[in-house]
C-alpha cells in the first residue's frame, strides 16, 4: 500500500528544521583562515580609527587663521618648511604663513589645523599661494571619525567576508574566534547512477547531485565527506547510511525518498529510530523532500531530481548548517522583481522557479521541470510563486530569492 503523506507549508518545514539545530562550539583560527567563517565573539575596536588626525589628501598642512582674506585678487603666500609622507611624523611646529608638505594618510602636524590640496595651490620652488580661506579642520580626517575606541564594530554571528577581514586586521586580530564547522556527508542513491567518469550506457545517468551539493557546500566554505553511490538494496543502503550518520553532523542523501518500489530511505529512517520532521512539503519542485533527526544529527533526504535537489538544499540544508554555526542571518536574500515573461502554469503548491535576475527584471532560466539541469547552471535566483495562484503575466511583480550571495537575510518568511 502506498504511504499517504500530508504536505506541510514551506515556512512550517523551515521552522521545524531550524528548531533542531545544535550549536557546534567554537575554535580559534588564524586571520588568513577566517574568511567565510562565522564570528562567535564581537569585534571590539581596540583603538580609534583613524588613530590620529590625518590628511586624506596630498597637499600642505597650514594654520587656517593665516589663510583669512585669501581671494583671487589677494593670493596669500605660504612657505614650505618640511615634508612628511604616510608613516612619518613631522617634529616641526608651524608659525604664521608656514606650511608642511604632507602626503595622504600622514598625521597632521602638531599645531596645523587644515589641509590645502595640491590642486588648490599655485606652487613655486619652496612656497605656494592660495586664493581662498580655509576653516579649522577643513580637509582633515579626524581621530576616531570612522570608529571610536571600544566600539562594537561587528556583532557575533556575522559571516566573515573580505571587509570583515580588513577590520580584524586593523585591530590586530591575528587569531579569530569562530564557530566550528559541521561535518557533512553526501550519499547519492539509485541503481541508475553512474560515476562522473563512467561511460554513459542505456538506462543510466551520471550522478550530478553529489558534485552539485558538494559545490553548494563549498560556496558556504564547508567541506564534505562523500559516501559514493548506493544501489537500491535496503540492507546495504542501511549500513551505508548508518555508518555515514555516525561519522557526520549532517548527512545529505539524494533520491530514495519517494514512494516507489526502490525508495528505501523511509524504511532506513525507521530502522535508525529517527524522528521524521516531515516527509512532504507543499512546494514544487521537491515536494518529497524529507528531513529526519537521529541522535541530534540531521538526515536530509533530498529529491533525486536535480532542480528539486538544488532547491531543497538552499531552502532547508543551508539555513540549518548556518544555524549550527551560530549565524544570525540564515536565509537567502529576498527581493522583488518585474516578471519578464508570462508564466501561466497553475501553482497548487508554492513554486520555486530557477531564474535569471538582472537587478530589475527576472525571467525563468529555461526548461523548468524538476529533472532539469541546464536551468540550474543558468539561474542566479529563484522566483517564488505562492500556492493557489496562476496566470502571472509579464510586468507582474514577483518575490525573488537571490542565490550565491555571501550573506543572506536575518528574516525570511513565505506566507
Amino acid at each position: 500500500m502506498v504511504e499517504q503523506r500530508k504536505p506541510i507549508p514551506v515556512a512550517e518545514a523551515v521552522k521545524k528544521v531550524i528548531g533542531q539545530a545544535q550549536l557546534l562550539g567554537t575554535e580559534m583560527v588564524s586571520l588568513d583562515q577566517s574568511y567565510n567563517r562565522i564570528l562567535t565573539e564581537p569585534i571590539i575596536a581596540k583603538h580609534p580609527v583613524p588613530p590620529f588626525d590625518r590628511s586624506p589628501y596630498d597637499g600642505f598642512a597650514i594654520i587656517s587663521k593665516y589663510s583669512i582674506g585669501a581671494s583671487g585678487d589677494n593670493r596669500i603666500k605660504f612657505t614650505v618648511i618640511d615634508h612628511i609622507g604616510a608613516g612619518s611624523v613631522s617634529e616641526k611646529l608651524l608659525s604664521g604663513n608656514e606650511a608642511i608638505r604632507i602626503m595622504t594618510g600622514a598625521p597632521l602636524p602638531k599645531n596645523a589645523d587644515a589641509i590645502v590640496m595640491f590642486e588648490q595651490t599655485v606652487e613655486s620652488k619652496d612656497s605656494f599661494t592660495i586664493r581662498k580661506p580655509f576653516t579649522p579642520l577643513e580637509n582633515v580626517s579626524q581621530k576616531g571619525e570612522d570608529i571610536k575606541q571600544s566600539e562594537t564594530v561587528i556583532e557575533r554571528g556575522n559571516l566573515i567576508h573580505p571587509g570583515t577581514v580588513a577590520l580584524l586586521a586593523t585591530f590586530g586580530y591575528a587569531q579569530v574566534c569562530v564557530s566550528k564547522q559541521p561535518i557533512v556527508g553526501i550519499l547519492s542513491t539509485g541503481t541508475e547512477l553512474l560515476d562522473v567518469a563512467d561511460k554513459l550506457v542505456p538506462g543510466k545517468i551520471r550522478n550530478s547531485n553529489g558534485p552539485m551539493i558538494a559545490a553548494q557546500l563549498a560556496r558556504m566554505g564547508i567541506l564534505c565527506k562523500t559516501y559514493g553511490l548506493s544501489a537500491d538494496k535496503l540492507d546495504k543502503s542501511f549500513e551505508i547510511v548508518k555508518k555515514a550518520a555516525e561519522e557526520t553532523d549532517c548527512l545529505i542523501t539524494t533520491g530514495g525518498v519517494s514512494v516507489g518500489d526502490f525508495d528505501f530511505l523511509p524504511a532506513i529512517y525507521e530502522r535508525l529510530g529517527a524522528q521524521i520532521l516531515f516527509n512532504k512539503v507543499a512546494m514544487r519542485p521537491g515536494s518529497v523532500t524529507t528531513v529526519a533527526v537521529a541522535d541530534n544529527k540531521y538526515l536530509f533526504g533530498l529529491s533525486g531530481n536535480p532542480s528539486a535537489c538544488f532547491t531543497g538544499f538552499e531552502l532547508f540544508v543551508r539555513p540549518a548548517l548556518l544555524k549550527m554555526m551560530g549565524a544570525e542571518k540564515l536565509y537567502l536574500p529576498h527581493t522583488t522583481a518585474i516578471l519578464g515573461e508570462d508564466f501561466t502554469k497553475a501553482n497548487p503548491f508554492t513554486r520555486f522557479i530557477r531564474a535569471v535576475y538582472d537587478g530589475h527584471t527576472i525571467k525563468p532560466a529555461g526548461f523548468n521541470k524538476s529533472n532539469a539541469v541546464a536551468s540550474i547552471a543558468k539561474g542566479n535566483a529563484l522566483i517564488v510563486l505562492p500556492d493557489g495562484t496562476r496566470g502571472f503575466k509579464s510586468g507582474d511583480t514577483v518575490d525573488v530569492l537571490l542565490l550565491g550571495v555571501e550573506e543572506g537575510s536575518a528574516l525570511w518568511k513565505i506566507e
